[in-house]
């Protein structure tokens, strides 16, 4: 069972409170009618013939269970052997969908299945519109203005950047000593980010204040969600690190923006991609292309969801690597015969077939994004049952990735499933950057830095891990381990020794670890 911090589920349903209005009459009324959409209208199968799952308590609902424990909870949901099951948080009734079919017609009808529900309505209000939070008919412009910043043409040149962060960071270890790995892997993938959105444009003193007052927001994110109704006369706790770190950051990005719009000097970088983007299906020159508050809005999701993810599968794959001998042999096999120098690069990436193998397993089994919603903007019908519009929808990529059905031992750490199937064989059981038209734009960008970075660190590095080592997940802006660290020693050209592969063979978790 995954451990949580303690209050975290008090701490979760105030959130969902919260979310839903500022005062209970409302909150209430917000529930009737939810309830009244979900009964819906009669059909095939009827609305009314979905299950609820088993365990609400009054008032909260499933909250308290889905905080505390939400890896058994979500898996549980499959267990009622119902396509759709009905799910209580707070005041608000839900529909999680449990069917890999089912979910991929959700993330293929964004017109019908838009963006929405209480996650994204807080998030949107916290970081104003941008490509994972706005809704369909937003979104289309959006996307054709920021996709060409992750074209595979430009891959190389990011690549670059990556490369040299992750040798920044790495050499710093010594042989050894033991390092906190979700912080290092974060230290990767922000100053990663940082590299390759900006280039050149940050001098040391003001990269370090940048790279700080990101983290102040990714942070911050969650607390000022459960705040944002109180009244702002309130001193709220970190409130005013938090408010302090938005407006610096703002000004930085404002300025540089300022500084290229001005220079014409030519940058390959996500930034300059961006400024450049032009959408020739807009009609009007305002709309053609990104203005400064859509970069900023741009630029502060992509680091709050690219830097968090990749660092949570990073973290995941040293951990799952340095419990499983036989995989992690594999892997320095592959890492050293392909990467002669000791930094992987780009034009060695599709010889790292094993260790790409590896970061899909830990993507399956600890997928970043754990949980999403969605809202129905029209009367529709899913799974033969009749639901109105209004509805919020819950999907769920770490309930999919465990299902006995899609994947065999789904509990079980095994690259080697993946020798014949590619994710994308998968369908819509594998979704960890999503499906459909709003599928993450930057997967090719994350996976190309996590399949150079974890290469690198186990050609280098040896990992050792306490067996009796408690690891434990939290819910964050991306499921990663926390209180997990890890000794490394340097290796050799001849040297690659491997630890004890785990008894059970399986996830750790088991024998001292919890595990999702």
């Amino acid at each position: 069972m995954s451990v949580v911090r303690i209050g975290r589920p008090f701490f979760g349903v105030l959130i969902l409170f919260v979310w839903c209005r500022r005062d209970y009459a409302a909150v209430m009324g917000a529930a009737r009618g939810e309830r009244s959409k979900i009964r819906g209208v009669a059909g095939a199968g009827g609305a009314g013939s979905i299950p609820t799952a088993p365990g609400a308590l009054p008032v909260v609902g499933h909250a308290i269970t889905l905080l505390r424990d939400p890896w058994s909870f979500l898996r549980s949901l499959s267990s009622l052997e119902s396509d759709l099951v009905r799910v209580r948080l707070g005041p608000l009734s839900m529909v999680a969908v449990c069917d890999p079919g089912l979910t991929h017609q959700v993330l293929s009808s964004d017109r019908v299945f838009d963006k929405g529900g209480p996650i994204y309505d807080a998030i949107r209000k916290m970081l104003g519109d941008n490509i994972f939070t706005v809704p369909h008919d937003v979104h289309r412009r959006q996307r054709r203005l920021v996709q060409p910043a992750f074209h595979p043409h430009r891959m190389p040149g990011y690549a670059a950047a990556m490369t040299s962060e992750v040798e920044a960071v790495i050499g710093r270890w010594a042989d050894g000593t033991e390092i906190d790995v979700t912080q290092e892997m974060l230290r990767v993938t922000t100053r990663s980010f940082l590299a390759a959105m900006f280039s050149d444009s940050l001098a040391p003193a003001l990269l370090d204040q940048t790279l700080d007052d990101f983290m102040t927001v990714a942070r911050g994110l969650y607390r000022q969600m459960l705040w944002q109704a109180a009244p702002s006369w309130l001193p709220l706790p970190g409130g005013r690190r938090y408010r302090d770190a938005r407006m610096r950051l703002r000004r930085t990005v404002t300025h540089i923006i300022a500084q290229r719009r001005s220079s014409g000097r030519q940058y390959d970088d996500l930034l300059a991609s961006l400024l450049a983007a032009r959408d020739d299906e807009t009609t009007t020159d305002a709309g053609a292309q990104l203005n400064d508050e859509e970069i900023y809005n741009q630029i502060v999701v992509f680091f709050i969801a690219g830097s968090e993810t990749t660092a949570g599968a990073l973290a995941w794959a040293l951990l799952l690597l340095s419990t499983h001998g036989e995989a992690l042999a594999q892997v320095q096999e592959e890492v050293d015969r392909v990467v002669t120098d000791g930094t992987a690069r780009y034009e060695q990436l599709s010889q790292l077939v094993v260790t790409a193998r590896v970061l899909t397993e830990a993507m399956r089994l600890y997928p970043p994004g754990w949980m999403f919603t969605r809202t129905l903007a029209v009367d529709t019908e899913l799974g033969g049952h009749s639901l109105r519009r209004g509805t919020n929808l819950i999907y769920s990529p770490y309930l999919l990735h465990h299902l006995d059905s899609q994947f065999a031992e789904p509990q079980r750490f095994d690259p080697d499933r993946w020798i014949e199937k590619t994710p994308k064989d998968r369908g819509s059981a594998y979704l960890p950057f999503g499906a459909g038209p709003r599928v993450c734009p930057g997967q090719g960008f994350a996976m190309t830095e996590a399949t150079l970075a974890l290469a690198t660190m186990i050609r280098r590095w040896q990992p050792h891990v306490r067996a009796d080592q408690p690891v434990r997940s939290v819910l964050a802006v991306a499921m990663r381990p926390v209180k997990f660290r890890m000794r490394v020693t340097a290796r050799t050209n001849t040297t690659t020794p491997t630890p004890a592969r785990s008894d059970d063979g399986g996830c750790p978790g088991r024998g001292g670890r919890d595990q999702p």
